[in-house]
């Protein structure tokens, strides 16, 4: 068992402790995904008496990934909250304990404009953090109607939107950021800003790069079922819970999270799925009654370590294929802004964090907008596939703009 295991068995056992109210999220119906009303919260010092990190789980069918917040230590005291996860009283009561001595949540940004998982929690967290100011990214939108956003919950004479030049905010002292997007596509759109935090030289982005560890996050150790379901190779395979498992469980997960239809999957026939339901291991509502529509080809892993890359700095296949290709020059032109800060350090909303990787790793990671210049090994093309037919069928029919040629 390694040391991530103990880890988390030993926070679950301290997680016990507390009495499960305290990660109530009462108003998970409004996004009801996984892990619903009931959410951990692990906080992480990034950088000593400056950074933290607060982690959460989120997920659908059990394909689960660390959901963050980042909380940055004013020079002037206070604290500046960079996309908040849901305000549970395990989250408040962290969060409060850094208040207690570093000064009062002063600033929350909502970096994002299409990512539901980020901004349904900010009007909750903001009512938390009464004299916080919020700042929220250009373009906001909702679907299926365009609300205002103080219809969707956030404080109407606290709320305003970052301008274009962060030099017009009053944290401007301490934080640079830069603006991609919106980038429009058809019936949404997308956009995300990043933070740079000049004294720590750490950067903050939301969904845009990330880095896949290769053992589960210890957030996502806390509550092991989920790794176990996607461990199983088929509905009749009992699984137990192992470290080896529980990586086994992680890396499928990942490919799953990533190109939804990976080309070591294999999705099965409906009659076959219901078939073997009835001889499944475990028919439990929590096991959806048996049901395993899918099934992994023999090389599954070498499809997870093409993807994870070593560690490797990247942008997820999703963006890749479905966004960052409808505006290329202006990812680029965003993405070349990004690293001329001199930053040391990454912290991204989700997986693996904190990142030590350089501007210059940063922006090679967009290489594949750029028809010369790619000098690292792209992701397979095969697992792609899925994407692609996906981004055609979307343009085919009108819904999303097509792709633009490289630059």
């Amino acid at each position: 068992m390694d040391r991530t295991t103990i880890k988390a068995q030993t926070n679950q056992g301290q997680q016990d402790n507390i009495p499960s109210k305290d990660w109530s999220w009462p108003f998970w119906p409004v996004l009801p995904i996984y892990p619903f009303g009931r959410r951990h919260t692990l906080r992480k010092e990034v950088v000593k008496d400056t950074i933290w990190t607060f982690d959460q789980l989120q997920g659908i069918f059990y394909v689960v990934v660390p959901i963050r917040m980042t909380v940055v230590k004013l020079e002037a005291g206070g604290l500046l909250i960079y996309a908040p996860i849901a305000p549970t009283p395990e989250c408040i009561r962290l969060v409060k304990e850094l208040v207690a001595e570093h000064g009062d949540v002063k600033y929350i940004i909502l970096p994002t404009i299409s990512g539901l998982e980020h901004k349904i929690f900010v009007g909750p967290f903001a009512r938390k953090f009464s004299n916080a100011q919020v700042f929220v990214a250009p373009k906001q939108w909702s679907f299926p109607i365009n609300l205002p956003l103080s219809w969707l919950g956030f404080p109407k004479r606290r709320t305003q939107v970052l301008p274009p030049n962060s030099s017009d905010t009053p944290f401007a002292n301490e934080f640079d950021y830069a603006i991609l997007g919106p980038i429009e596509l058809g019936p949404g759109r997308f956009a995300e800003v990043a933070f740079f935090h000049k004294r720590s030289r750490t950067l903050l982005v939301t969904d845009i790069v990330l880095s896949i560890p290769e053992a589960p996050p210890e957030i996502v150790q806390l509550d092991p079922y989920p790794l176990l379901f996607h461990a199983k190779d088929d509905a009749f395979h009992r699984v137990f819970d192992t470290e080896a498992n529980r990586r086994k469980g992680w890396q499928r997960i990942s490919l799953f999270a990533f190109y939804f239809q990976p080309s070591a999957l294999e999705v099965i026939g409906i009659k076959e799925v219901f078939r073997h339901a009835l001889g499944a291991t475990d028919r439990s509502i929590k096991a959806y009654f048996g049901l395993f529509p899918f099934k992994w080809k023999s090389d599954w892993q070498q499809s997870f370590e093409a993807l994870r890359g070593g560690g490797r700095l990247f942008v997820a296949p999703i963006l890749q294929a479905l966004i960052l290709n409808r505006a290329p020059r202006e990812t680029i032109d965003w993405a070349n802004k990004v690293a001329s800060w001199d930053f040391q350090r990454i912290i991204p909303c989700h997986l693996d964090s904190p990142i030590e990787a350089t501007p210059s790793q940063f922006r090679q990671a967009f290489a594949f907008l750029e028809k010369q210049g790619n000098t690292i090994e792209p992701l397979p093309e095969e697992d792609f596939a899925y994407l692609r037919q996906l981004s055609e069928k979307l343009s085919d029919r009108g819904i999303t703009p097509p792709p633009k040629k490289r630059v």
